[in-house]
């Protein structure tokens, strides 16, 4: 009985023109227009014994373009491409698809020395090590009976 899949019918009870709307906007202008937007760039986390290496793709950024900064418990990654203020007159674009923005991703870092965290860029790839942090045991003591 809990293995059962509900009854589906293919074509709505009534037609919607905005939900028509809406999937003829995400069809032509993908899902950023429409607010779906994907992961704006792409990570990997792996586990070591004793830290985590987070790397995030970012191609096409420069390193002055990438700003890592910590808050509290959230490390925020932002990249931000700057659009050139002058166009020169020789060059005359046919189709220009390279944007413009900043993208922005945060990570909690819970149970990370935040003190020890380094950053690598090279080729393309933004390289965090976050080496774990030492849980505190408390010493053992003995209490005098009285």
């Amino acid at each position: 009985m809990f293995d059962m899949i509900p009854f589906m019918t293919c074509r709505p009870a009534r037609r919607d023109p905005f939900r028509e709307m809406e999937a003829l906007e995400r069809s032509f202008f993908g899902p950023w227009f429409s607010g779906e937007a994907a992961v704006p760039f792409r990570t990997d986390i792996r586990e070591k014994d004793d830290a985590f290496i987070l790397e995030a793709e970012l191609p096409g950024f420069k390193k002055e373009e990438i700003d890592v900064s910590l808050e509290g418990e959230t490390l925020t990654i932002k990249a931000e491409h700057t659009a050139e203020q002058e166009e020169k007159k020789e060059d005359s674009y046919i189709r220009r698809e390279r944007s413009y923005g900043s993208y922005v991703r945060r990570f909690d870092v819970t149970g990370v020395d935040t003190d020890a965290l380094r950053a690598k860029f090279e080729d393309g790839v933004l390289q965090l090590t976050l080496p774990k942090s030492v849980p505190v045991k408390p010493e053992p003591r003995k209490l005098s009976i009285e």
